[in-house]
This record gives C-alpha cells, sequence and structure tokens, in this order.
C-alpha cells in the first residue's frame, strides 16, 4: 500500500467503527481487538506483510483513541522533536538536524481533534478564546499549541520529547559535556546550597542540565519543584512536592502562575525550591526566596551568555516590580545568585557548557563576575565540527562560606 492508499483505508475502517461499534461500552484493549479483527477482514485476499498489517491497526486505534499518526512519530526513540505546521506540514528532529516527514493529517479538522484530545488528558483548554496553550503529553513530553487562525499555517503543535531515562552527570560526563572533576566540584556546589542558575538558548539542555543538577540534592531534603509543565524528574527523593501552573479557563479566571506557585511554595517549608525556567515577573520573588534563607535553589532562564542572564534578570525583575531602581536589583541578585551554569547549541547542532562562572558581588554599579571554567576549542575543531573542553581558570572561588558551613572541601 502507498502512504495515500494507507491513509484512505485508515480514514474508512474508523468511519465503519465509529458508525457500528458502541465505543463508550469498549475497553481500549477490546477496541484494539475489534480493530485487529477488522483489519484482517478487510485484508483477506489481499497482500499485506504484517508490520503493514500492525501499522495499520496502530492507526487505527490511535486515531479513535490515540493521537492519530502522532502516535507512530511518538515512539521513535531516536526523535526528539516534533513540529507540526498544519494538517500537511510535520518535522522532526533527530540528531540535532531537522527532516519533513512523508506524512500529513487528513484535514484541519482531525488535527484539531488530536489536539483536543492532548490538552484535554492534560487538564487544559485550547479553543479560539484561548487559543496558545502549554500542556503535556501522559509520558512528560512538552506541548506548545498555537491554533489558527492566529497561526497562519494552520494549528500549530511543537512537542519536546520526554527522556524516558533521566538524564545523570554520569551521562553528561559520558557526551563530554562536563569531566568528572568537575562535575564532582559541582556536587559539592549543589549539596552546600549554592544557588545556582543555568543560562543558555532554546534547545541547549537548560533542562536536561538541570534534571542531573537536580539529583545531586541530598536525599532526606524536602524539594519543591516548579515548572509550567512538570518535566524534571528528580529520583530517591521522598519529599517532594511537584507543582504545575494552569491557564485561565473559558471565562478568563482561574489562572495560577510560577509566581503564585513561588509564594505558596515559601510556606510549604522547603529546603530547596527548583523552578523549571523564570521568564518574568516571578524573577523577583525567586531572587527574594534565595535572599530570604531559601539557600540551594536551581532554576533556568534563556541567555545568549552569563552577562546576558544578568540583564534578562533585570529586565524580569522590572516586570513584576516597575518601580524598583536598577541599583537595588542588581543588588539583590548579586547577594542572591551564586553560580551561573551558561549551555550552548554549537554550530554543529551539539550542546556543550561553555561557562561556570561564580558571581562575587557588586561594585560601582555593575554586578561582579568571577569565571571558573571557560569552554576552550582545541585544535581538532572545523566549520563543520566542534572539539575542545571546559577549561580551569586561575581565578580561585571567593565565596567559600557555604562550602565550610557545610563541612567540604573549599578546592574547587
Amino acid at each position: 500500500m502507498t502512504q495515500e492508499q494507507e491513509q484512505e483505508f485508515v480514514a474508512q475502517i474508523r468511519n465503519y467503527i465509529t458508525e457500528h461499534l458502541p465505543l463508550n461500552q469498549l475497553s481500549d484493549e477490546e477496541l484494539d481487538e475489534k480493530i485487529g479483527m477488522i483489519v484482517q477482514d478487510k485484508l483477506k485476499g489481499q497482500y499485506c506483510p504484517i508490520n503493514q498489517r500492525v501499522s495499520l491497526q496502530e492507526q487505527i486505534y490511535g486515531s479513535i483513541r490515540g493521537f492519530g499518526i502522532l502516535d507512530s512519530i511518538l515512539k521513535d526513540e531516536t526523535i526528539t522533536e516534533v513540529m507540526i505546521n498544519g494538517p500537511d506540514h510535520i518535522f522532526v528532529e533527530k540528531s540535532g538536524k531537522l527532516t519533513q516527514l512523508n506524512k500529513r493529517f487528513e484535514s484541519e479538522r482531525s488535527l484539531e481533534d488530536v489536539i483536543q484530545r492532548i490538552v484535554g488528558l492534560a487538564g487544559r483548554e485550547v479553543h479560539q478564546a484561548s487559543p496558545i496553550c502549554d500542556a503535556r503529553l501522559p509520558d512528560g513530553s512538552r506541548v506548545n499549541v498555537v491554533l489558527s487562525p492566529i497561526a497562519l499555517s494552520g494549528h500549530t503543535v511543537t512537542i519536546r520529547k520526554f527522556s524516558k531515562d533521566p538524564m545523570t552527570i554520569e551521562k553528561l560526563i559520558q557526551y563530554g559535556s562536563l569531566t568528572q572533576e568537575i562535575a564532582d566540584n559541582l556536587e559539592r556546589l549543589v549539596k552546600a546550597k549554592y544557588n545556582i542558575f543555568i543560562s543558555g538558548g532554546t534547545g541547549s539542555g537548560k533542562t536536561t542540565f538541570l534534571n542531573a543538577l537536580s539529583n545531586y540534592i541530598p536525599k532526606d531534603e524536602r524539594v519543591i519543584t516548579i515548572e509550567d509543565s512538570a518535566e524534571l524528574q528528580i529520583k530517591g527523593v521522598e519529599n517532594l512536592v511537584s507543582l504545575e501552573t494552569r491557564n485561565a479557563n473559558a471565562s478568563g479566571v482561574g489562572a495560577i502562575t510560577i509566581r503564585d506557585l513561588i509564594k505558596s511554595s515559601l510556606r510549604m517549608r522547603p529546603e530547596r525550591i527548583v523552578v523549571g525556567e523564570v521568564r518574568g515577573g516571578e524573577a523577583l520573588d525567586m531572587l527574594q526566596a534565595m535572599n530570604t534563607g531559601h539557600d540551594g535553589s536551581l532554576s533556568t532562564g534563556h541567555a545568549n551568555s552569563t552577562h546576558d542572564m544578568l540583564s534578562r534578570l533585570e529586565t524580569m525583575v522590572l516586570q513584576g516590580a516597575a518601580g524598583l531602581p536598577l541599583e537595588a536589583i542588581r543588588q539583590q541578585i548579586a547577594s542572591a545568585v551564586d553560580i551561573i551554569i551558561h549551555l550552548s547549541r554549537m554550530r554543529d547542532k551539539t550542546r556543550k557548557t561553555l561557562e561556570i562562572t561564580e558571581v562575587v558581588g557588586y561594585e560601582n554599579g555593575q554586578i561582579i563576575l568571577n569565571p571558573l571554567y571557560v569552554f576552550k576549542e582545541d585544535e581538532k575543531s572545523t566549520a563543520q565540527k566542534v572539539s575542545g573542553s571546559l577549561q580551569r581558570t586561575e581565578n580561585p572561588l571567593q565565596n567559600i562560606l557555604k562550602l565550610q558551613a557545610a563541612g567540604l572541601d573549599t578546592k574547587i
């Protein structure tokens, strides 16, 4: 069967099933069994390879109870991101490279059905009155939806796939992003409750790195995680509370923001607050939490460099409190943030840790940074391939009080 014949067959069987079977009375297993029998009956006398029969059965089931053609795409472990620009254009990312798939949704309507199924499972709503929505799939994959006519090319869906295996520092060492020595130093900084900010551009691996770093948190602490869509996979911590934001309903009420959750978390006796990403006025609440005894906080933010992250934080704080003088904001940032780790997606699509910098204070109107590790390319680097490693600078770690208080080695 060609791609077109497959889609026609799937549509024909799905229509037959929805008209003739009591779907609301059938369990998932019963429906799958019925679909298998009908497919076998319809293909009687025709040659059809077993893998194609299985694929047809999965597509039909997916179009009724799953996510249609998305099901087979999401099952592919090599795909890290899925981009749907209207029913006719589906792109995927594999190994950092984008390719267009030879697949399409039957119509805008069938794509909208899948969208409603996705957001419905996450307890969210998306419609013409509220056409933008963030949600997640049952497996934890992050989903962003923008409906037409806001999206001119048709309903747009972007899915950042969720890794079934949590990222660990060991894996980052294996990929060459860190060395064992740097990992040991980061472990001591996390255990000594340094406030750490991870910066980087889109797709640079901030959440992945945060996930790996958060697994250094001592297992006997009370940890509160706050995210737009829950992605963090902190293992081994018994006293873990995961909080997730909520969009407003159709009437425009009921929204719960990251800012609301940070304020609420302060009344939950946290020992650690982990915020998936700060991107607005909640930066002020995050900094205030760091400055009022909630050390050991971890978070991420979009920025192109460590200096840029500080400027972005200033802008975000101003969104939350427009009247604050810049000097007060900078002093707040300098006293709250201890370490900034900057990541980047390089020209060859690999992700690298570019800098680990200490924030040492505020002087003459400027926040002073003390670079500890800086990425340097070596002679093997070419225009197509980046080769290099994080090199230790000659600058010693200046703020060693937390390491001393935790009884840990102060030599970083």
